[in-house]
């Protein structure tokens, strides 16, 4: 198979998996999230292939922060949200490893919306996201310097208030000068296994 890798533990966790089953041969080569799902990869061996316009993923693993009642989820914690959002639109099936804590009643539970922006005039951008959302505070590293995606680009955390309307919020993000993509994954997982405390796994889906 050819598979997409998102980013995060539960993937990180998916490729030691496919190391312990496999071996130096596995049966799959993938496209990557994050660099840091690359590197991991290529010391298990799985064979990287490019996203060249002529490639079409079988399967997309990735994470969530969080899942809700209708499998729409909130991802970007670990800074990767664009890349994964590729990756998804890329892949015939999506299906979400994740753990049964990231299930909640509504987005924005427990987790901040990140907003991914360029960082030419991102002050500005901020202001307009602003308009939008009723926070959004930059994304900083321990050193207190601004996090920086592996596309170079910078994180707002937005903080997402109920609304019964996440797709039309997800528009206005996306319409907005100076964003390049936000973290709300809505219509993309096909299946979600949730995994619990004890082994066990719930699975969802559409």
């Amino acid at each position: 198979m050819t598979v997409g890798l998102g980013s995060g533990r539960a993937v990180w966790r998916v490729i030691e998996k496919i190391e312990e089953r496999f071996g130096d041969q596995p049966p799959i080569r993938a496209a990557f999230a994050s660099n840091r799902t690359a590197e991991l990869a290529r010391a298990a061996n799985i064979e990287a292939v490019p996203l060249d316009g002529r490639v079409r993923l079988d399967l997309a693993l990735d994470g969530a922060d969080e899942i809700d009642p209708h499998m729409g989820l909130l991802k970007g914690g670990g800074g990767a949200l664009l890349r994964e959002k590729i990756i998804i639109a890329s892949a015939d099936r999506f299906v979400v490893v994740a753990e049964t804590r990231k299930a909640v009643d509504r987005l924005g539970q427990s987790f901040r919306l990140p907003v991914e922006v360029v960082r030419f005039g991102w002050p500005e951008t901020r202001k307009r996201v602003l308009e939008i959302l009723p926070t959004a505070e930059l994304r900083r590293r321990d050193r207190d310097e601004p996090y920086v995606t592996d596309e170079g680009h910078l994180l707002l955390d937005c903080e997402l208030p109920p609304t019964d309307d996440l797709e039309r919020l997800a528009a206005q993000l996306k319409g907005t000068v100076g964003v390049v993509e936000h973290g709300l994954f809505l219509r993309m997982a096909d299946e979600a296994l949730l995994g619990r405390p004890d082994g066990s796994v719930d699975v969802r889906s559409l």
